[in-house]
Parts: C-alpha cells; structure tokens; sequence
C-alpha cells in the first residue's frame, strides 16, 4: 500500500486493546512472583511453560515457529512474496527474579496483537511478519545482558555463551537443552526487512510529561566494569585502625568516583554500582575482599570512552592510598545505537495520525533492538510506566498506554510489510 493510501487509512486501523491486555495477565500467571509481578528468570522451568503458552497462541493466530540455537522464537505470519524479506517485531518473555508484568512482556504480545488484529481484518501483507521472543534478555540469571540477540548480532560468540554460568554453576548451554528450547536453526542466519520494539520507558520522562508515545532516536552505550579490590580480612576488634587493610573502603571510595564522574557528565550520562559481593561478609571481620560491577551509560559514545578512562585513572590511586589492590575488567559493553531514520520517522507520523502525543527520547536501558541494529535497520517505540519504576513488582503501566504503543507499534510494523489490495 503507498504511504499516501495507508495515512489515509490509518485511524481505521486499530489493535484491540482488551486483548492485549487479557493476554499481558494471563501469562502473567506463569511465574508469579510474590508481589503482584514475574519470576520468570531465562531457560528455567517457569520460562519453558512461559513459551509453551506463547508457542500455542500464535499456532491459533496461523503462525509457524522457528527455533534457533539460542532458543530464540520466530513465530512467522507469511507474505504474499516469497521474496520478500520479513518484518520482525518483538521482544523478550524472560523477566527479573522480581520483575514486572510488562517488561519485554509487552512488545512480544503487542507483535502477537498485530498478527491477531491483521488476521481479524483480513489484511495480507507483501514481506512476512515475524513475531520475535528474544532468549535472556534480562541477563540476570546469565550475563550479560540481551545475550541471544547479542549472538545474532555477531557481538557475542554461541560457544561463550553457552559455556556463561550462573549462581549455581549451572551452564546456559545445558539449562537451554534441559528445558527443550534449543533450537536447531542457526542463530544469525536469518536476514531482517526491519526489526521494531515496543517497550515500556523504564524511566519517568513520558508520564511525567504527559506524552503518550517515547520515539526512541538512539539507545544508551554502556560499559560494565566488573571491580576486585583485595585487602586483608583481620578482626574487627583487635586490629588497630592504622594496620588496616579494609577492602570496603576501596568500594566506598569507588562508589563517591563513580557517582562523581556520572554527575560531572550530566544529563547526558549515568553511573552506578550495582552488585556487591563482601567477603567473607561477617559482621566482625574486616572485609578482606569485595567484588562490584559499575554501570556507566550514555548515548555519546565519546562522552562514555572518557568516562571509563577517568575512572582507570583515578580508582586505582585511591585503593593504593588505602593500601589496598584494584583490579578490574570490562564484563559487557556495547556502543550507543543510532535507530533507522526512515523507521523512527514512520513511528512519528503513526502516533500522528492515530492522534496520540509523542516525542523523541534516549532509552536508558539496553534492549535486544540496540543489538539487533547492528544487522538490520531497527527503531523502537516506548510508552509511560508509573513512576518510571521498572525491574520491580511495582511496576506498572495502564491498559490505555499499552494500547497507544501497540497501535503505533502495529502502524510501523505495517507500513514495513506493505499492505497487499
């Protein structure tokens, strides 16, 4: 259908928001957690049933599976060109330990809504449309982060992943295999038209503007720097202060570093430490030992090589001032993806002509799309959270917000595959 015919015809086109919303809940019931939200963390036995679910709902929409390697899922709706590249849409199922509803939830049954709602008009479309559930994007169980779509993007190799262990020891390789999503398909092989996201903010910029619609222009680099510093563990009563070698202060020094550097880079850049693991964590032993992970993002690629270059070069002066060791290491890094411009612009006119208020922003998060990008022209749309409250039970968003976004997302994804007749 020509750009002209489908504005035309677009406030015609809507999902149905109800729908959406009975399934958003409905698969909410698989992993519950204990506070309203998910545990459906990657490749456990809550994450296959998740799939299963999702596995037969798009079977009743007409849709055929591919599974590659990775245990991605490719539910695809054919086009009436078998030449035609697909148009995927999508996003993840696997959710925090204690994670919301709608985190990834939403854009992969928002993609499942648009086959629905095309099936229910009797809209064909000339490229297929691949309704996509990307395997461990939450990187909480197994980092890092958006690991299947990262080995998609070439950016990680199968092998390492595989072989990514979690708390337990248990490998990805082997916890894929046991709950039966390891895929025969290769990962990487297949070859996108488009890729489009639909995902909640995660951050208060929308709500607290009124905005309906986040049009997402670029994704946030990050670096993550997994940080050892070593001292001595000794009693906490009997050793003088002077003779100390206290591991702990090295991460308290490290912390006022980082949160320096992030401030000194605002508003163009985060920074944080997140995980933190004591040792040997009593309470009458002077850490000996303790392993963190700084977190610095920003979308200005320079901005965030500096960044990291500073932290280098000062953290380390101030664990020797301490008489303490720092090592460190890059665990996960990716640059700031620049969204397609001719896809972000088709997300603008859809809010448009649906008549929803939108504006560009930066996402904050990571997300399979910044990966996915690196190998296909790419955008992603985002609507409100309440609060900007994400990764917690909390989180919430409202019925109409989750039908804004997936109308646009629907008229994006469309205007992609090209109406036939």
């Amino acid at each position: 259908m020509a750009a002209d015919t489908f504005a035309s015809a677009g406030e015609n086109l809507r999902i149905n928001g109800d729908r959406l919303w009975e399934s958003i809940h409905a698969i909410a019931e698989i992993g519950p957690g204990i506070a309203g939200g998910s545990n459906r963390q990657t490749v456990t036995d809550e994450d296959a049933e998740g799939r299963a679910l999702f596995q037969k709902w798009c079977e009743d929409a007409g849709l055929t599976m591919g599974v590659d390697q990775m245990g991605t899922m490719f539910m695809t709706r054919p086009g009436t060109d078998p030449d035609a590249l697909p148009v995927y849409v999508g996003s993840h199922l696997d959710t925090q330990p204690t994670g919301g509803r709608y985190d990834g939830v939403l854009g992969v049954l928002a993609g499942l809504e648009i086959a629905r709602t095309l099936n229910d008009l009797d809209i064909k479309t000339k490229h297929p449309i691949v309704v996509t559930n990307w395997t461990n994007e939450e990187g909480t169980r197994f980092a890092p982060a958006m690991m299947a779509s990262g080995v998609f993007a070439k950016q990680f190799t199968q092998d390492w992943a595989y072989a990514k262990e979690d708390a337990d020891g248990k490998t990805f390789g082997d916890e894929l295999a046991r709950i039966g999503w390891k895929g025969e398909e290769e990962v990487g092989a297949r070859q996108m038209h488009a890729f489009l996201e639909l995902h909640i903010e995660q951050g208060p910029i929308l709500e607290a503007e009124g905005v309906d619609i986040g049009v997402v222009t670029h994704g946030q680099g990050l670096r993550w720097i997994e940080c050892t510093v070593i001292g001595k563990e000794s009693h906490t009563g009997s050793t003088p202060m002077p003779m100390r070698k206290n591991a702990g202060r090295g991460l308290a020094q490290i912390t006022e570093l980082v949160h320096t550097i992030a401030m000194d880079n605002a508003p163009n850049a985060v920074g944080a430490i997140g995980k933190i693991d004591v040792h040997p964590n009593s309470r009458n032993i002077i850490p000996g030992k303790v392993v963190f992970t700084i977190d610095f993002r920003s979308h200005e690629i320079n901005r965030l090589n500096a960044m990291v270059a500073r932290f280098e070069d000062e953290a380390p002066n101030l664990c020797a001032a301490l008489d303490v060791e720092l090592s460190h290491e890059i665990v996960g890094q990716f640059d700031p993806p620049e969204f397609d411009k001719k896809l972000v612009q088709s997300i603008r006119e859809a809010a448009e002509r649906l008549g929803y208020s939108h504006k560009d922003i930066v996402s904050g998060a990571g997300h399979d799309a910044c990966w996915v990008n690196k190998v296909a022209p790419s955008a992603m749309v985002m609507c409100p959270c309440v609060d900007g409250l994400s990764h917690n039970e909390a989180e919430e968003i409202s019925k109409e917000w989750s039908t804004a976004g997936a109308e646009v997302l629907f008229h994006a994804v469309v205007e992609a595959a090209e109406i036939v007749g």
